[in-house]
């Protein structure tokens, strides 16, 4: 619910902000009588009556009222807010606000704060994690969200979903625990980009679906623009909108009758782009570099010996660590595309648009994605691939499946085509209760997220799914294949499984298979509206500690809070044998927590590549990641740690420290391939999607992504196991400690 609200809030965000003191109206005390609420407050969302009321309030005349009495629809919300720009320096924003609240159900109230930059969100909170819901009074609540430096807007307010009335009254904004006006001013930079407005209502550029040489001229085009993007110390200047650059050159090139005339267009272009200083990039040594910039292409004879030597000079020039689309988070290293807008307001078709789509995604994964050498397909021909496809793109849907299936390719568990309604709609806007996961190559019913949902419908455990709606899984696998993002193929199949009972229906005819014999069953699906719980799977709410037999713990990382460790370690310590679940999303750092009491000193445990400014696609290996302290009372019993394809990213990274402590075993099946630390790429029409920051690697170099941490004793479950409601895999933990 808290990913739908954020998608929503931010395609309801006012476009304009208000030039005043933030300071002023935040008690909501002035009201020209304009509209139906205070002066610089809007509405936000749909379905929700948001006005003044002067008859019940926290202070003052006047609170703004929001009510819905009829049944929420999903994902419906009303919300109010205000708009500033973000003129002021400091590390922590603190909002405060009074609500009170009425026979709020079916959804939660709350306050919220969303902080831009120039390319989208970079911080938000809409309080969901509370679940606020009920009838209160006069309450105040707060939220704090970290103060980015590259922050431009702030939008805050109050937010009801589901059914009741809120009020909301006084607002008040702190910045490092003093009140905002009391903050130093910061002077927000302007780039000479920034005044390049030009094509703000459209690229008024059309494309014919292109093929054969119009094809291979608009990859070319795209290459050369990525490159001189991330190269050439003009644009990392910000002299140039390197976006409407692309609409001004596209024409020239459509137009170029042949690969000559192509050619000489693109080498006027880069002579266009000014003087360059030659001058030594610093590299790392050779030992450390994982993978080197995929630059053999501007050596090749189809450029021209004109384009190909203006190329090699941009490669050659002096750059400096300051660029207007990228940096790289410290200390960390991942990417932060910033800068890049994502043009919410144009309308579709608009082929200039659709094909910055493209170029700047494939661009941004060609020089900044650490895992391009792991890439199951030939990136160049994906290029080509999908230029008609994108050209041939004519509405919304056209063109966020197109994206869609373009970001699957790179293989990124992490990659979700952000605030796209029309994709959700695509999969299903509807859940069912129930959880499936492939065993032995089948979709068989592991459980369900809410046991009384299950129960009406008459599946169980171990049940293999043949039939949805009267279409064969088969087919449905076929179909959302190339649609499903995910790291490798256990992973994506995973993810299948997830979405294989999702449906805008609200009810689905299934056809299954129980202990040899087929039968039919109707099951209800419900709106993301709370009704079940969508991570059920993965942070199930299981106790975190249990002794599972006698003088053997476990632990389930999907449930364990760093603030309950110290008080679970002193039983740890006196067992034989430490069982880890890390088949799960950790909610916290525990796994790094835990390894400082299990191990006697610091070691190393991985090693992680970061991308470079300087030379652009070149990723080397950093100093290594070190975990534990000095213990005068490590575990000294056997630990053994279970993962499947559940364990992805940060769960793969606190499995390999976890695999430090001598001893350690692994069982399961492969994890997830994926690595850490999340990049996020805003995408024209008002979308984004994301991307690993970061390359992982085993502590002998050896690959993870895409082929995950291989176990060293492989197990997975079966249909008998399932249907017996036995975990095959704690099972063998338990055998290999007894064992011993």
């Amino acid at each position: 619910m808290k990913n739908s609200l954020f998608s929503l809030l931010c395609l309801f965000s006012s476009i304009g902000f208000a030039q005043i003191d933030p300071g002023f109206n935040l008690n909501l005390e002035q009201h020209s009588m304009k509209s139906s609420l205070p002066d610089d407050w809007s509405v936000s969302g749909s379905g929700y009556e948001v006005n003044t009321d002067t008859m019940i309030r926290h202070s003052g005349k006047s609170s703004i009222c929001i009510n819905k009495h009829e049944k929420s629809l999903h994902k419906q919300f009303g919300a109010c807010e205000f708009t500033f720009r973000s003129n002021y320096q400091g590390k922590k924003i603190e909002l405060r606000g009074f609500l009170k609240m009425q026979d709020v159900k079916n959804g939660f109230a709350g306050i919220w704060m969303r902080i831009d930059g120039e390319s989208g969100f970079l911080e938000f909170n809409n309080m969901a994690k509370k679940k606020l819901h009920g009838s209160r009074d006069w309450t105040e609540y707060s939220i704090t969200l970290p103060l980015p430096e590259r922050a431009t807007r702030i939008h805050f307010g109050a937010l009801l979903t589901g059914t009741g009335t809120i009020w909301t009254d006084d607002f008040s904004l702190l910045i490092d625990g003093q009140d905002m006006t009391a903050a130093p001013y910061k002077e927000i930079k302007l780039y000479k980009a920034d005044e390049d407005r030009k094509f703000d209502f459209g690229s008024n550029i059309d494309i014919e679906t292109p093929s054969g040489l119009k094809i291979e001229d608009l990859a070319i085009l795209g290459q050369v623009w990525g490159f001189l993007k991330y190269y050439h110390p003009a644009i990392a200047r910000g002299d140039y909108n390197w976006d409407y650059e692309l609409f001004r050159i596209l024409p020239k090139v459509i137009d170029a009758k042949y690969p000559e005339e192509r050619n000489i267009v693109l080498a006027n272009w880069v002579k266009s782009l000014g003087v360059l200083e030659t001058g030594k990039n610093k590299r790392p040594k050779g030992k450390h570099v994982k993978m080197n910039p995929a630059l053999d292409w501007i050596n090749e004879t189809y450029l021209g010996v004109t384009l190909s030597k203006l190329l090699k000079e941009v490669k050659d020039a002096k750059r400096i660590e300051d660029h207007y689309y990228v940096d790289l988070f410290r200390p960390e290293g991942h990417p932060d595309f910033k800068h890049e807008k994502t043009y919410n307001t144009i309308t579709f078709p608009d082929d200039g648009f659709t094909m910055l789509c493209l170029f700047r995604y494939w661009n941004a994964m060609q020089y900044y994605n650490p895992n391009r050498q792991f890439f199951n397909v030939d990136w160049q021909q994906v290029l080509r691939e999908f230029i008609p496809k994108f050209a041939s793109c004519d509405n919304r849907l056209s063109y966020s499946l197109t994206t869609q299936e373009l970001i699957c390719k790179v293989d990124d568990a992490h990659s979700n085509f952000d605030w796209n309604r029309t994709i959700n709609h695509f999969f299903g806007e509807n859940y069912s209760a129930v959880l499936l996961d492939f065993i032995e190559d089948k979709p068989v019913v592991t459980g369900f997220s809410d046991s009384i949902l299950g129960s009406k419908t008459s599946l169980m455990a171990g049940d293999v799914i043949e039939q949805v709606n009267g279409r064969n899984v088969e087919d449905i696998i076929s179909q959302r294949m190339p649609y499903t993002k995910a790291s490798s193929k256990a992973s994506r199949m995973k993810i299948i499984a997830e979405n294989m009972l999702r449906s805008n229906e609200t009810v689905l005819n299934i056809k299954y298979k129980r202990a040899g014999l087929t039968d039919s069953c109707r099951i209800t699906m419900y709106p993301n509206n709370g009704t079940i719980n969508l991570n059920y799977k993965y942070t199930r709410p299981d106790t975190c500690f249990k002794l599972v037999a006698p003088g053997i713990a476990y632990l389930y990382m999907g449930s364990l809070r760093n603030d309950n460790l110290e008080k679970l370690i002193p039983e740890i310590l006196k067992t034989k044998g430490l069982i880890i679940d890390l088949r799960c999303k950790p909610i916290e750092g525990n796994g790094y927590a835990l390894t400082t009491r299990l191990l006697s000193k610091p070691v190393s445990y991985g090693m992680f590549s970061q991308g470079s400014l300087l030379n652009p696609g070149l990723f080397a290996i950093g100093n290594g990641t070190i975990t534990g302290n000095k213990n005068m009372h490590p575990f000294k019993g056997q630990l053994i740690i279970l993962v499947n394809e559940m364990t992805q990213g940060y769960a793969e990274s606190q499995a390999l420290a976890l695999m430090a402590v001598p001893g350690a075993i692994m069982v399961g099946s492969n994890t997830a391939g994926e690595a850490k630390n999340v990049s996020f790429i805003p995408l024209p029409g008002g979308y984004g999607t994301r991307m690993s920051g970061i390359g992982m690697y085993l502590p002998d170099g050896g690959q993870i992504q895409g082929l995950g941490i291989v176990p060293d004793i492989f197990v997975k479950p079966t249909v008998e196991g399932i249907r017996q409601g036995r975990d095959e895999v704690l099972e063998k933990a338990l055998q290999v400690i007894q064992s011993l």
